[in-house]
């Protein structure tokens, strides 16, 4: 399981999850951040420092939102 950042992510530039990340997991992209779902190790520290509350367990995601564990998913591959 992994935490995904839904859309009140979008063109924020914040990144106080990247700072709390312990595996490094999270990265930038151009509208917004991603977490790397293969890397994340569930710890939530990204989730309880996120300014916009757009950071939410891949369990607790309204199906609205599910596109954003796809689009993260979609980012990583392309970065390999």
């Amino acid at each position: 399981m992994s935490y995904v950042i839904t859309a009140p992510c979008i063109g924020e530039k914040f990144g106080e999850c990247v700072e709390v990340c312990p595996v490094d997991c999270i990265l930038e992209g151009d509208e917004m951040f991603f977490i790397d779902p293969d890397l994340c190790i569930d710890c939530g520290a990204c989730q309880a420092v996120c300014p916009v509350e757009a950071i939410y367990h891949e369990e607790d995601l309204l199906p609205e939102d599910e596109k954003y564990f796809d689009k993260a998913k979609e980012f990583f591959a392309a970065a390999e």
